[in-house]
């Protein structure tokens, strides 16, 4: 007799949440930078790319993060899915505002 596995959807719901929660950071840092230049100086890591490197660089460090935390808190649990996916629409559309330019440059000095 096979024995069945239990599946549960928390490594599944803790990766997209961690792709929502990178866009949001993108999109903050973005916006940060613009409005506050010594942000914007300190965010220049390799300078023929400027700050959009220090942007990307820890946007993704926000990624990794939010994976790694959520998929050990919620890997052996059963998540609200639709809970987790509509909150990473959000912060997927909030990122994605972040990085437009006619929002970001109303912040520019």
């Amino acid at each position: 007799m096979e024995q069945q596995k239990n599946l549960y959807n928390g490594p599944a719901a803790a990766a997209i949440l961690a792709a929502g929660i990178s866009c949001m950071a993108l999109g903050l840092f973005t916006t940060l930078a613009q409005a506050i230049g010594p942000l914007k100086k300190a965010l220049n890591l390799y300078d023929p790319a400027g700050p959009l490197s220090g942007k990307t660089t820890f946007a993704v460090v926000a990624w990794l993060a939010a994976w790694i935390i959520f998929g050990i808190l919620w890997k052996n649990k059963q998540v609200g899915f639709a809970r987790v996916f509509i909150a990473s629409l959000v912060l997927i559309a909030l990122g994605l505002i972040g990085t437009f330019p006619p929002f970001f440059e109303m912040f520019g000095h």
